[in-house]
C-alpha cells in the first residue's frame, strides 16, 4: 500500500476516477444518500489517499481556511469497505491533521457523521453544533484547535 498527498492538478486521471468511484460507492450507494458529491471544491483541496492493488482504498480532502468553511477543514473521509478494520481511517486522520498542523492551518472544522463522534474525538475534535441532518444523515459540526 502506498500513500499519496497531491493537489488537484497533480492527480492522474486514474487516481481521480478511483477517488470519485470510492466516494460514490460509500457516500452515495452504501449510505443511500443521493447528493452531489462532485461539488466543484476538489480543485481547491489537497488530496490524501492510499492505493492498494491499483485502487484508492482510503481518502480524504483538506482545505485551508476560507476555501470551504471559515476555518480550515477536513472532508470526505472514507475507507473502502473491503479495507475497513485495518486502521486505515486512523492513518488517514493522522496524516491529514499532521499535514494541517505542519502548515499551521489553525482550528480545523469537520462535518462529522454522528456515529463517528468518538472516532473524531480521538483526534481532538469537539462537538460545536447541535445534531443536524446533512444529505439525510445525522451529523455534528466538530472543531479541533
Amino acid at each position: 500500500m502506498n500513500w499519496f498527498h497531491k493537489n488537484f492538478e497533480e492527480l492522474t486521471l486514474r487516481e481521480l476516477y478511483s477517488i470519485l468511484r470510492l466516494r460514490a460507492e460509500v457516500f452515495v450507494v452504501e449510505q443511500a444518500a443521493a447528493y452531489q458529491d462532485v461539488d466543484n471544491k476538489d480543485p481547491l483541496a489537497e488530496h490524501i489517499f492510499a492505493i492498494a492493488d491499483g485502487e484508492v482504498v482510503a481518502y480524504t480532502r483538506v482545505f485551508k481556511k476560507g476555501d470551504y468553511f471559515d476555518l480550515a477543514c477536513i472532508g470526505r473521509v472514507v475507507v473502502k469497505p473491503s479495507h475497513r478494520g485495518l486502521n486505515l481511517g486512523h492513518e488517514l486522520m493522522k496524516r491529514a491533521t499532521s499535514y494541517m498542523d505542519k502548515l499551521n492551518y489553525g482550528s480545523i472544522h469537520i462535518s462529522a457523521q454522528a456515529y463517528l463522534q468518538k472516532f473524531y474525538e480521538g483526534y481532538g475534535f469537539k462537538i460545536v453544533s447541535d445534531l443536524y441532518l446533512e444529505d439525510g444523515l445525522p451529523h455534528y459540526g466538530m472543531e479541533r484547535d
